[in-house]
């Protein structure tokens, strides 16, 4: 029997994730949304053909899961409307720092929770998520979670939830430092005589080749950068300078940061309910 999942806050990621279950085979009469927003109730049933509703209360007694991807402001207010209508469903809430804690606390208790932390790759299928359960979450009900995010690329399961801010400093937050250092060698090709159009072919060529052959290959990256690094050569020097500026450092440091800023972020919103 197919699931019934219904997404709580349609925005990107909630849209991509019914477009990533569509596109792996879920029919759209297993699916639909609750969003405040009439515009995007529109665009959902026009792109996707599912069901849209305005109201939580609508829907939630047809839900095997419920899918809270609303803003983290939003997500006890979002609560406090889903309390009353919780029986088993599964739960699994997509919003930044939130506690399972305390979503379970403003559910009155209600424990079957997963927390997930999508990235923006999703938008294109190509994300990864990292998933965590409380324990109250039984077998079956981890892979009914799995399976939503699966739709939008890789998984990987954490034991504990404070790696939940892990994966927040570094996939979550990942995409930005890649299109950072993305931005970065583009201006130099830009500085080297290229077209801006020549510049983004070369550069977003090059990354998309080098994470292809990081994936096919079994070796790991330091070896691989090795072969690409001759001795006396230009990406030699290349890669000295970097180091004279401590580039790898600095990029290990912001994931440090990232981490800290995420676990501020949960007690702030935590505190603030």
């Amino acid at each position: 029997m197919t699931q019934q999942i219904v997404f709580v806050g349609a925005g990107n990621m909630g849209a991509a994730l019914i477009g990533g279950l569509i596109a792996n085979g879920a029919p759209a009469a297993s699916l639909c949304a609750v969003d405040v927003d009439a515009e995007r109730r529109e665009r959902l049933a026009a792109e996707f053909g599912i069901k849209v509703w305005p109201q939580i209360a609508d829907v939630t007694h047809d839900a095997d899961t419920i899918v809270l991807a609303v803003k983290p402001q939003h997500m006890r207010a979002a609560a406090t409307s889903l309390r009353p209508l919780l029986r088993e469903q599964l739960v699994l809430s997509i919003a930044a720092g939130i506690r399972t804690d305390d979503l379970a606390r403003w559910l009155d208790g209600y424990r079957k929770i997963v927390r997930v932390m999508p990235n923006t790759p999703a938008l294109v299928r190509s994300g990864v998520s990292g998933l965590y359960a409380l324990a109250e979450v039984t077998p079956a009900e981890r892979e009914r979670a799995e399976a939503v995010l699966r739709a939008v690329g890789e998984t990987l399961w954490v034991a504990r939830e404070q790696l939940i801010d892990a994966v927040t400093a570094v996939s979550g937050s990942g995409p930005a430092y890649v299109f950072y250092f993305i931005e970065a060698l583009r201006q130099g090709a830009l500085e080297l005589g290229f077209d801006k159009a020549q510049a983004q072919q070369l550069v977003l060529g090059t990354f998309a080749g080098a994470v292809r052959l990081a994936q096919a290959s079994s070796e790991d990256v330091s070896t691989l950068r090795e072969r690409v690094t001759s001795k006396g050569g230009t990406t030699e020097r290349a890669l000295a300078t970097m180091d004279e500026r401590r580039v790898s450092a600095a990029i290990a440091s912001a994931a440090h940061a990232a981490m800290q800023r995420a676990e501020e972020l949960a007690r702030e919103l935590g505190r603030a309910h």
